[in-house]
């Protein structure tokens, strides 16, 4: 069977089988390259193929579980807890430094990663402001997905990871090169967020106080570690910037630092570990199934296949600029592909096809994660933290879509030139 059709059928396949919930991506990860492949005549080798790809995206797999763990702990411990409240202290009774602060917030507590942890703790806490200034929850809404949305580009992000595991590189290798577009882009939502806070009308001042600290303690916060916890942080990123360490180093390192210091207890520690396990988990067996799908396409030659023949119907045109296409058409892709079919079914072609044309495979990666589930994750309904989003906020999906997605395509575009202007992709 033709190696070309034969992937085109593979990733066809894993696209409808995730996006229409058929099968988790895990199992359509793993199943369906293997049945592809055995269909088009592979035997034992695919067992060497499936190997070959885990072990290459160990390290990132184990990178992701120990940040999950190490940002995990510095919450449970309240790193966050004393930022949160001085920003709502600051920013009372003035729209626009209401707007700012939740930018800022929602930047903060999305570090770990997560966008539903990042929702769950900057809609509550300014929902109650946001009400009594007689501000838009849908202004809400949209700058808190604005925030997540671009700090979901981090290294330790889930598109970002993807990508990396996808094209088979270091996380740092494709990040480190946007870091300056990235820092443009959230100083762009933070400018978007105060001009959103001023065209607010109708400013009511609130007549009764809003509570802005909780009046007891968590038995798991460590306030009297917060500076500790704090230059722990910024030792680990400032680290993984420099490429002076790999990635899963540093992490494994930060978290076993973080959960000495804070819960030197042995059966504390155990708790803490259990409550983060399932989410680090979770990712970590996706990221190993992906190892799987891509070690197979790639062993088996349906990658390459599939490129060769793209390049004989793309035009050159179109073949050379790739990577800025991508970027252009990233944030868009959120709301018609998962960040799991994107990543490890459409990003591989992508890339192959670019080498095709003289392109770099790594550029196309960066272009992806400037929007795909990351701007666009926070208003994709193929998210479920999308609609805990809008739930929490109890705005409208169509609502919020309408006012936050011209707003992530312009954080997109602004990321893209940036990145074009300081050479990470090229014309």
């Amino acid at each position: 069977m033709n190696l070309a059709f034969l992937g085109v059928i593979t990733i066809a396949l894993l696209l409808f089988l995730v996006m229409t919930r058929k099968a988790s991506p895990v199992v359509a990860l793993i199943l369906v390259p293997i049945g592809t492949s055995l269909l088009g005549g592979s035997g034992m080798e695919i067992i060497a193929f499936i190997t070959d790809g885990i072990k290459s995206i160990a390290p990132t797999g184990v990178m992701f579980i120990f940040a999950i763990l190490f940002f995990g702990i510095l919450t449970d411990a309240g790193t966050f807890k004393p930022i949160i409240n001085g920003l709502l202290r600051m920013t009372r009774k003035d729209p626009a430094r209401v707007a700012v602060a939740t930018a800022l917030l929602a930047m903060i507590v999305h570090l770990d990663g997560s966008g539903a942890v990042t929702f769950l703790v900057t809609i509550p806490a300014f929902l109650p402001m946001y009400d009594a200034l007689k501000m838009k929850r849908s202004t809400l809404a949209c700058i808190v997905a604005l925030s997540a949305g671009t700090m979901n580009i981090l290294p330790w992000g889930g598109p970002t990871i993807r990508a990396a595991t996808a094209l088979e590189i270091s996380v740092t290798e494709l990040f480190n090169p946007l870091l300056v577009p990235v820092l443009v882009g959230l100083l762009a939502v933070l400018i978007l967020a105060y001009l959103m806070g001023k065209r607010e009308k109708n400013i009511v001042l609130p007549v009764v106080e809003l509570e802005t600290e909780a009046t007891d303690t968590s038995e798991l916060e460590r306030p009297k570690l917060f500076w500790v916890n704090i230059l722990l942080i910024f030792l680990a990123v400032s680290t993984l910037i420099s490429g002076f360490a790999p990635p899963h180093v540093i992490f494994m390192l930060a978290f076993v630092i973080a959960i000495s210091i804070n819960y030197p207890n042995l059966k504390t520690q155990t708790e803490r570990v259990n409550a983060h396990a399932k989410a680090a988990m979770l990712m970590a067996s996706i990221l190993f199934a992906a190892g799987c799908f891509t070690g197979i396409l790639k062993g088996s030659g349906m990658i390459d296949a599939m490129a060769s023949s793209a390049v004989q119907y793309i035009p050159n045109w179109i073949g050379n600029h790739l990577a800025v296409i991508t970027g252009v058409a990233s944030m868009p892709a959120s709301l018609l592909f998962d960040p799991d079919s994107f990543y490890f079914g459409i990003l591989p072609l992508l890339s192959t096809t670019a080498s095709h044309f003289g392109g770099d495979t790594i550029e196309v990666g960066r272009a992806a994660i400037m929007g795909q589930m990351t701007t666009g994750f926070p208003v994709s309904p193929l998210t479920g933290a999308t609609f805990l989003l809008t739930g929490l906020s109890g705005v409208d999906l169509g609502e919020h879509q309408r006012k936050t997605i011209p707003y992530a395509f312009l954080i997109t575009i602004i990321i893209l030139i940036v990145s074009l202007a300081v050479g990470a992709i090229t014309f």
